[in-house]
């Protein structure tokens, strides 16, 4: 018999960092969810990626045990770091000296794919497009259809 779920919990923890402190001990704690065993298996889990910021979500069951799934990183966590950068534009309007190129987002939009609900490669690829809009990097299919961009994944 398949346990009754009480809980979804959403978190965004770094990579093999949990610790029993803000985000996850108040979001842990109110569930009565054990933040010990959490912290350690989640840990254990994902030491391959240290200091990544992830998506974390707990299932959390009736008789108080969980599960976890752990997602990709958001794409722009995924952008900032092709491009190597600590953060995004602080004047915007004036600042737009970073550029991703095509086969950049090709790289993100494949690794993100996992998690996208976007149809093929390409449609992810401008989704990530948009993101990288939103935090001023310009990329090579700025303004580009969808038909443009899977004609030059092909």
């Amino acid at each position: 018999m398949a346990k009754a779920i009480k809980w979804y919990i959403k978190l965004q923890i770094k990579w093999g960092q949990a610790n029993p402190a803000p985000p996850v001990w108040p979001a842990l704690w109110q569930h009565w969810v054990a933040i010990p065993e959490f912290t350690k298996r989640f840990n254990d889990e994902t030491k391959d990626r240290m200091g990544q910021t992830l998506p974390v979500i707990i299932t959390v069951y009736e008789d108080r045990s969980f599960t976890f799934i752990v997602k990709q990183p958001p794409a722009w966590v995924l952008v900032l770091e092709k491009l190597k950068l600590k953060s995004w534009s602080k004047v915007p309007q004036k600042d737009k000296v970073w550029h991703l190129t095509f086969q950049q987002l090709k790289e993100i939009a494949e690794q993100k794919m996992v998690d996208m609900n976007a149809v093929d490669v390409a449609w992810a690829m401008l989704t990530i497009d948009g993101t990288a809009r939103q935090m001023w990097v310009t990329s090579d299919i700025h303004w580009v259809s969808l038909e443009e961009v899977r004609a030059k994944l092909k």
